[in-house]
């Protein structure tokens, strides 16, 4: 949409407020995420794959006392708690959010 579309449908929405006063103006929420998508899931450290790479599996969080279950193949993410240069300390078995950033999946654990 350009920006002269855009001014348009403002400028009608804006008339149509004033229009229809305090009755038609209501509180609305919208929530936008790119492609659909959650943008953060939790997952379970299976190994160490190389310095801070490692490779994860998502899981579902089910109902307090109950461990969680896990979903899908295995992926990598990159361990932004530790440098880049050593070599991983991150014990298997460990739970965390992931999150995508461009075209890597990237978690925050410290060791």
């Amino acid at each position: 949409m350009s920006n002269g579309e855009n001014t348009v449908d403002t400028q009608q929405l804006l008339e149509r407020l004033a229009r229809g006063g305090s009755q038609e103006a209501g509180e609305v929420s919208v929530v936008a995420s790119p492609g659909a998508r959650t943008s953060a899931w939790a997952v379970k450290v299976k190994s160490l794959s190389s310095y801070n790479v490692y490779n994860v599996r998502a899981v579902e969080i089910g109902d307090a006392g109950s461990l969680p279950v896990e979903i899908g193949g295995q992926m990598q993410a990159v361990n932004l708690a530790e440098s880049f240069l050593g070599t991983g300390q991150l014990p298997t078995g460990t739970f965390t959010v992931m999150s995508k950033v461009g075209s890597k999946n990237v978690f925050y654990a410290k060791p």
